[in-house]
């Protein structure tokens, strides 16, 4: 629903970006995550509130395809247009970085640390390649970015679409591929196999 935003309680600022601040809070008695673009002073504004509008409504519409087409994204719960803030579900769990991390220290459970880490490599070649068959663009593929859903490696999350678009072009989506791998091999040390994982399964 668009419009001014809901009642919320214990809001807590999560993070900023040069863009957004995100916080988290609860309304309705659920927890969600408020993401808000906040007005940039050497923008006219005028054109500032049409870009910050733009790009907000275009973040709910990825995420609501990309729902759309089976992926795991956070729930869209409202979209304030005036205020420019985007209500998600809130996904408790652990980010694929620190899982990977995890794994590196052998602290990762449930069947061993290397075979996991390999199927959620697996799940996130899997996950692009539909986001990229359904044309939708990323834009932001690091691991952080990825979440599993109450540390549960089948439960694989992506987050953050604050930089996705639709495009059926090739250059857009080799771009996209990337960003995550510079992401893994820049973040992860000794992960080339790993990303090698992701494109095996991104091919298939």
């Amino acid at each position: 629903l668009a419009g001014h935003g809901p009642s919320m309680a214990d809001v807590e600022l999560l993070a900023q970006g040069a863009e957004a601040r995100v916080y988290t809070s609860t309304m309705g008695g659920r927890a969600v995550v408020v993401k808000e673009r906040f007005p940039k002073g050497y923008r006219h504004p005028d054109i500032d509130q049409r870009l910050r509008t733009t790009r907000m409504s275009q973040e709910a519409r990825m995420l609501l395809k990309a729902r759309q087409i089976g992926l795991c994204v956070p729930a869209v719960y409202h979209t304030d247009l005036t205020r420019c803030k985007l209500y998600m579900e809130f996904v408790a769990g652990l980010t694929v970085k620190a899982y990977i991390k995890l794994c590196a220290a052998g602290s990762a459970s449930d069947g061993g640390p290397e075979a996991r880490v390999g199927d959620v490599a697996m799940a996130i070649g899997r996950a692009i390649a539909r986001l990229h068959a359904n044309h939708i663009v990323h834009g932001d593929l690091t691991t952080s970015n990825m979440v599993l859903r109450d540390g549960d490696p089948d439960q694989l999350v992506l987050i953050d679409f604050g930089l996705s678009m639709p495009s059926a072009l090739v250059k857009d989506k080799a771009v996209d591929l990337y960003v995550c791998e510079k992401a893994f091999l820049s973040t992860h040390t000794g992960s080339e196999t790993l990303f090698t994982t992701v494109l095996d399964a991104y091919a298939q």
